[in-house]
C-alpha cells in the first residue's frame, strides 16, 4: 500500500483472484456462460473500487474547502484532480466490459432462440405428421376397412364424432362389399415403435455456445490506476 499527496490510498493489485487469469485474442476460446460470468466480475469489481475513490474524493473536496491556506487548498485539489482521473480511467475500462457483455447477451439470446425454434419446429411437423395419421384412419374405416384396435383409438380420442361417422360409414361398406363377395381389407398400424427425440436445454445451449468474439483483456481496477498514478508521478 502506498500513499499520494495528502494521504490518497493506492492498493496494489492481489495475487491470484479473479483478475489473475488475463485474455487476448491470441488465447482459448471462451464459452458464452463462462465469458458472462467473468465480465460480470470484472463490472463488479470496477463498480466497488469506483464507489470507494468516489467516497475518498468527497472527503478530499471537503478538506479543500476548509483548508488553512492556499498551499493546503492546492495539494488538496491535486489529489481531486488525480481521484477524478482515477475515477474516469475506471469508467471507461468499465464501459468496455459492459459493451462486451451486451455482445455476449445477444449471442446467448440467439443460442437460446435457435433452440427454441428447433423443438417449435419439431413439434409443428410431429403434429402435421399425427393429423395425417389420424385422418388416413378415418379414410381407411370409412372404406369399411379393419384397422388395429390402437388406431382407432387415436381417432376416438382425437374426435369422438368423426370416429363414429367413419365406423357407421365403414359398416354400410363393408356390408356392400360382403354382398358383392369382395376381400376385406386390414391394415397394420401407422405408428408402430416410436422413438422419441431428445432436445437440447436452451439454456444449456447458450452456456456451451463459443463467444463469438474475443472481449476485452481482463485488467484489474488496481492495475488501471496504476497506469493513472504512472502517468501523474
Amino acid at each position: 500500500m502506498q500513499t499520494h499527496g495528502s494521504g490518497t490510498v493506492r492498493e496494489a493489485a492481489p495475487a491470484g483472484g479473479s483478475f489473475a487469469r488475463k485474455r487476448s485474442g491470441t488465447e482459448d476460446i471462451m464459452k458464452i456462460g463462462e465469458a458472462q460470468q467473468i465480465y460480470r466480475e470484472q463490472v463488479k469489481a470496477y463498480q466497488e473500487q469506483k464507489h470507494v475513490l468516489s467516497e475518498r474524493l468527497k472527503q478530499v473536496q471537503e478538506r479543500q474547502e476548509t483548508a488553512l491556506d492556499d498551499e493546503e487548498r492546492s495539494m488538496f485539489s491535486k489529489d481531486a484532480a488525480v481521484l477524478e482521473l482515477s475515477i474516469r480511467a475506471l469508467d471507461e475500462k468499465q464501459e468496455e466490459y459492459r459493451d462486451y457483455l451486451s455482445e455476449l447477451t445477444d449471442q446467448y439470446a440467439a443460442y437460446w432462440n435457435a433452440a427454441v425454434s428447433e423443438q417449435q419446429a419439431d413439434a409443428y411437423k410431429e403434429y402435421a405428421e399425427e393429423m395425417g395419421k389420424i385422418m388416413e384412419v378415418a379414410r381407411r374405416l370409412m372404406k369399411g376397412a379393419i384397422v388395429p384396435q390402437a388406431d382407432e383409438k387415436k381417432l376416438m380420442d382425437f374426435d369422438y364424432e368423426l370416429y363414429l361417422a367413419a365406423k357407421t360409414t365403414g359398416e354400410m361398406v363393408r356390408r356392400q362389399k360382403e354382398q358383392e363377395g369382395k376381400k376385406k381389407e386390414e391394415y397394420d398400424t401407422l405408428w408402430g415403435d416410436e422413438e422419441e427425440k431428445t432436445y437440447e436445454d436452451p439454456q444449456e445451449a447458450a452456456d456451451n455456445a463459443t463467444a463469438a468474439n474475443d472481449g476485452p483483456a481482463l485488467v484489474s481496477p488496481e492495475d488501471t490506476l496504476a497506469g493513472v498514478f504512472a502517468a501523474e508521478e
